[in-house]
């Protein structure tokens, strides 16, 4: 039983544990179902609760707490931009774009956006906000929206001229060795204001693809690019590659082989490069690789055809870059040809054009336009009113103008008939731009003295004349213009010569006052007439833009003792020297009494004061250009014992070459410049000056020693040395500031003005001159067009009498060589006034010191305007040589840089003709060196055999010397006959002179004059005429008070006259040993000789 009761017990325990099971699992399966009800009922509660309190506290904050304005300490404090003032259509419309983002992200109130952003203005923006707001008052200020505000802002400062101008730059923007990143930052810049230029993707695509650089446009394919991110991606990995090749050392031979802007050559044959492995070079995408070339499977952009690139393409390019049309070129455009038919459009399609390159034909034509005041003064046109086209017409005949033209306004008349040019002509006007013109006037009539001549006219805008005669009418026409007296001869179709008398500019006549008298007693009519100096408006220093906010940097007179600098001008002596005291000049009472007030004033400035020293340098005086005394101390012997400071002082020449481009000047000369740089302590003593009223010592630099140039130079490069050759160039005292713009400009005066303020260094503001397009420096003038010479010094030359003893002569050819840049051949015509400089010879003035006297003053009274140079490209020389000397012509682009020549030395007079003819090439190579190395030039000789000099077998020693050295140089040279085309207007400049008299002497005797008289009264009988060929000249002479038939004051000598003949059987000599000869007939010379003579 017991046994039982366990077993019992046992299995009611086993029972009882899994009912518990059981019941666990149950619990725990309804809590799993019920609890996610009762967790999402919960939080759905708690939400909503948070909700409604969130909603509480917001509604409450809104009626407790008011939104805050923002104040312009809160705007200030999000760093909006400045503006500073330029007249940028890129600066100008990102300010704006940044003011409008500052103002949204300070929640800015739209009242208060107008004053907020005027506060950002500053310098010249600030004076036109100023000035907008003396205007429209303070409550009209304040009415403005940001709206209005900023179209009169851009209006201001991004004026549609400015936008024209960054069009103009964007159709001519040209890939150069620029990053593609970086040009591509400035193609979009400006792409911003050329919408209309890109209206669809391809159009971008275009653009860019034509503005990047041959080895980038070589190897991309702009048809297989859809959008234009592809293509700038396609342009990075190709800058890639041009790394890697240039890492490699491979970069010259990529560039031969296909990145060069000639069109590439391609071999048929592949080449072999060794290694492990054979890689060959693709003919067909210019690379090195292995397999088949992906590239024979894209299409050409330019033909659509497959199985070739485009720089392979014959086909040509059937699409126009102008109007975006196929079936026809940019020059074929009919858009371009109905713009340029017009007349009115200036339109330069010089350059432009996307794609392909559009080649624009080399300039055929120039017309450079002078006003009428301008002709009269100038010795090389003429101008007068004839009949054209039977209509009176104001012309204007110009040497300097290669076609002749028509102005628009003239031809309304119903007999001019226009036709279209077989081909476009590109014209290129005074400010070297072009543009193409596609229609000719032909077969126009002009009347001169009742004899009609054809002219071909060109439509164009012209000022104040209705025509301008050019080269090509003038030399059909064998028309000779004599400057000196503005007249034109020349031959009419029936063989007479007509004579254009140009106007000239009245002069003022004057008469003396006795003469004056005499009239007044005869009852002449008098006008009495006061002759009052007015004072011209002098600019003040308040009215000019930059510089009145630096009026300390131009005081009255300077402020004292200099500060202390890093440089000092220093005294150095000879080893051995003592010191000299030279006993005082005697001086006038005037100037005593100058000498005790400049005393007083250096004393009272602090420059000077009184010495013990044992030196001393007498004082004298010398009269400046106002009158005025200056006081000059003559430091001649101290100088002798001083040790030369070496310094260089730039040249001339390399000054003027940092101007190309330059618009705009602004000179700035220093106040007493010597006197704003300390003499060391240990030299002043040797400064000493003595006088009547004691000895006296400069604590500053003085006038008259020997070193002062070289030191001040020293301190001006010192000083201005961050700016020298980018925006100033310093000549001692001088400053010069230039720029391209005016926006430019406005930043590069202030930087010096800023620099000068900050070394203490003052300026004389009477002597300065600011915001100029043209500017006297160094004896030039200079201005957007060139170099000119000194108005001033042409007149000192010009009033120039004969010199009468070597030192005079030396003078003369001292200014006149300081201008021989502007001559040419300067050598050859000075050198009989040289050889009289020289020691030994004997002084002897003569007709041919005279002849080249008055030659240099003709030569430099007309001397040209000379170019910069614009870049490194297309110099071209022309080299000349003959046994009185070597000559050459530096070019670019059809104007003259600059003459060269120089007299042979002893030994080259025995020079063989080659060889003289190479070293006047050798002479212009070294001589413009500095323009020449390192780029490519060409260079032109009269002399054939030149032409192959580098490809001669046998040379001497002397020509192997010189190959070498021509070798160090990228240049061509070629043959060109003669000298006519040296410089393409100089024939037509120069006046014919019959300078083949000079080889004989002629006296006239009364015998000979009455020969004459007979010959004439003969030569004039009407049945004579024909036989004499006379008829058309008798009308054209004068009788002189000898009863002699004249004409330009010339005795005329007919062909039968016995004296005439009589030269004729002069003895026979060599034409070609002739100094003035021609080496033409002998006929042709004796004819020149002897139809008028002196």
């Amino acid at each position: 039983m017991a046994d039982e009761h366990d077993t019992g017990e046992g299995s009611h325990a086993v029972e009882l544990a899994q009912i518990r099971e059981i019941v666990k699992e149950e619990v725990a399966k309804a809590l799993q179902a019920t609890i996610p009800t009762h967790m999402d009922g919960m939080q759905a509660s708690l939400l909503d609760s948070i909700q409604q309190e969130f909603a509480t506290l917001k509604a409450s904050g809104d009626v407790e707490r008011p939104s805050r304005k923002v104040t312009y300490k809160d705007f200030v404090a999000c760093k909006p931009a400045e503006f500073k003032g330029e007249v940028d259509p890129l600066l100008s419309q990102r300010w704006i774009a940044d003011m409008e983002g500052t103002f949204e992200t300070c929640h800015c109130d739209a009242t208060d956006e107008v004053v907020f952003a005027g506060n950002q203005l500053r310098e010249r923006a600030k004076d036109w906000w100023e000035l907008l707001r003396k205007e429209k008052g303070r409550e009209g200020v304040k009415g403005l929206t940001w709206a209005e505000f900023k179209e009169l802002f851009l209006k201001r400062f991004c004026p549609q001229a400015a936008i024209d101008r960054i069009t103009e730059e964007f159709l001519h923007m040209r890939h150069k060795d620029e990053s593609i990143d970086t040009i591509t930052a400035v193609f979009f810049d400006k792409a911003r204001f050329c919408p209309d230029l890109l209206q669809t993707e391809r159009m971008w695509i275009n653009r860019y693809h034509s503005m990047l650089n041959a080895k980038y446009r070589e190897f991309l394919t702009p048809s297989k690019c859809e959008t234009l991110s592809e293509l700038i991606d396609c342009a990075r990995e190709r800058e890639l590659e041009l790394n890697r090749q240039e890492e490699r050392g491979e970069k010259r031979k990529a560039e031969k082989e296909g990145g060069s802007s000639k069109k590439p050559k391609f071999s048929n044959s592949p080449k072999k490069f060794t290694g492990s492995r054979e890689v060959r070079h693709c003919t067909t995408c210019g690379r090195n690789h292995l397999g088949e070339c992906y590239a024979k499977s894209m299409n050409c952009y330019k033909c659509g055809k497959q199985g070739h690139l485009a720089t392979q393409c014959t086909s040509p390019l059937n699409l126009c870059y102008n109007c975006y049309k196929p079936g026809h070129k940019k020059s074929e455009c009919p858009e371009l040809r109905g713009a340029a038919s017009s007349g009115g459009d200036n339109r330069s399609f010089k350059g432009s054009g996307s794609g392909k390159k559009f080649e624009v034909p080399k300039p055929k034509g120039r017309a450079f336009q002078i006003t009428a005041d301008e002709a009269k003064d100038a010795g090389d046109v003429v101008t007068g009113t004839f009949l054209v086209n039977s209509v009176p017409a104001y012309v204007l005949f110009d040497s300097g103008a290669s076609k002749s033209f028509v102005s628009t306004k003239f031809t309304h008349h119903t007999s001019f008939v226009l036709e279209k040019l077989i081909a476009p002509l590109e014209i290129e006007v005074a400010d070297s731009k072009s543009f193409l013109v596609f229609d000719v006037y032909r077969n126009c009539k002009i009347t001169i003295d009742d004899e009609e001549y054809m002219i071909d006219l060109i439509p164009m805008l012209l000022g104040e004349f209705d025509v301008v005669v050019g080269m090509d009418w003038l030399s059909s026409n064998q028309a000779n213009i004599v400057c000196n007296r503005k007249i034109i001869q020349l031959l009419s179709p029936s063989g007479k010569e007509v004579i254009i008398h140009g106007e000239k500019k009245d002069g003022v006549v004057i008469c003396s006052m006795i003469k004056a008298l005499k009239y007044i007693k005869r009852g002449g009519k008098s006008y009495l007439a006061y002759v009052v100096d007015m004072e011209k408006d002098v600019k003040k220093l308040e009215d000019i833009p930059i510089v009145r906010d630096f009026s300390d940097v131009f005081p009255d007179d300077l402020p004292g003792v200099p500060p202390e600098r890093d440089v000092e001008f220093r005294i150095d002596l000879v080893p051995g020297a003592k010191p000299i005291a030279k006993t005082p000049y005697r001086l006038a009472p005037t100037e005593m009494q100058e000498l005790m007030t400049q005393i007083q004033e250096l004393l009272d400035k602090g420059f000077i004061r009184p010495s013990i020293s044992p030196w001393g340098a007498p004082v004298l005086f010398v009269k400046k250009k106002d009158g005025s005394m200056r006081m000059c101390i003559d430091y001649r012997e101290l100088n002798k014992l001083t040790v030369k400071n070496r310094y260089p002082l730039p040249r001339i020449d390399d000054l003027f070459d940092q101007l190309q481009g330059a618009k705009w000047f602004s000179k700035i000369d220093l106040r007493s410049g010597y006197h704003q740089l300390k003499v060391r302590n240990e030299d002043v003593e040797k400064t000493t000056f003595r006088t009547r009223y004691g000895h006296y010592e400069f604590l500053v630099m003085s006038f008259g020693l020997t070193n002062a140039p070289a030191a001040f130079m020293d301190l001006m490069n010192r000083v201005c040395r961050p700016m020298l050759d980018r925006s100033v160039i310093v000549f001692i005292d001088d400053i010069l500031v230039y720029s391209k713009n005016e926006g430019d400009h406005a930043c590069h005066l202030r930087e010096v003005l800023v620099t000068l303020r900050r070394e203490k260094l003052y300026a004389k503001f009477s002597k300065c001159a600011f915001w100029l397009k043209e500017v006297q420096f160094l004896g030039h003038v200079v201005n957007a067009d060139g170099i000119h010479v000194d108005p001033s010094k042409i007149q000192a030359v010009a009033k120039w009498s004969p010199p009468k003893t070597p030192t005079e002569v030396r003078s003369f050819l001292g200014l006149a060589g300081y201008y021989r840049r502007f001559i040419q051949d300067f050598s050859k015509i000075a050198s009989s006034l040289t050889k009289l400089t020289r020691k030994g010879v004997k002084y002897e003035w003569g007709d041919d010191q005279e002849r080249a006297f008055q030659e240099l003053k003709v030569k430099l009274t007309q001397a040209p305007v000379l170019a910069l140079p614009d870049g490194t490209d297309d110099f071209v020389v022309y080299s000349d040589a003959s046994y009185s000397g070597l000559g050459c012509v530096l070019m670019q682009r059809g104007r003259v840089i600059a003459y060269a020549s120089r007299q042979l030395k002893v030994h080259e007079v025995n020079y063989p003709t080659h060889d003289l003819e190479l070293a006047a090439v050798v002479f212009a190579l070294k001589i413009w060196r500095h323009y020449l190395y390192g780029v490519k030039c060409t260079i032109y000789t009269d002399h054939k055999s030149l032409k192959y000099f580098f490809t001669q077998k046998e040379l001497n020693m002397r020509q192997r010397r010189w190959l070498e050295l021509i070798k160090d140089y990228d240049c061509e040279i070629l043959y060109h006959p003669g000298k006519a085309n040296v410089v393409a207007d100089a024939l037509s400049r120069k006046e014919y002179s019959p300078i083949k008299v000079k080889v004989m002497k002629i006296v006239v005797s009364s015998e000979i004059i009455t020969q004459i008289k007979e010959a004439q009264v003969e030569a004039l009988k009407e049945e004579n005429w024909k036989r004499d060929r006379i008829k058309g000249q008798i009308h054209n002479l004068d009788e002189d008070e000898r009863g002699l038939k004249t004409r330009w004051g010339r005795v005329w000598i007919p062909p039968t006259c016995p004296f005439k003949m009589g030269i004729g059987e002069i003895g026979e000599f060599d034409y070609h040993k002739v100094k003035y000869g021609d080496n033409g007939s002998r006929g042709c010379m004796l004819a020149s000789c002897v139809l008028f003579l002196d």
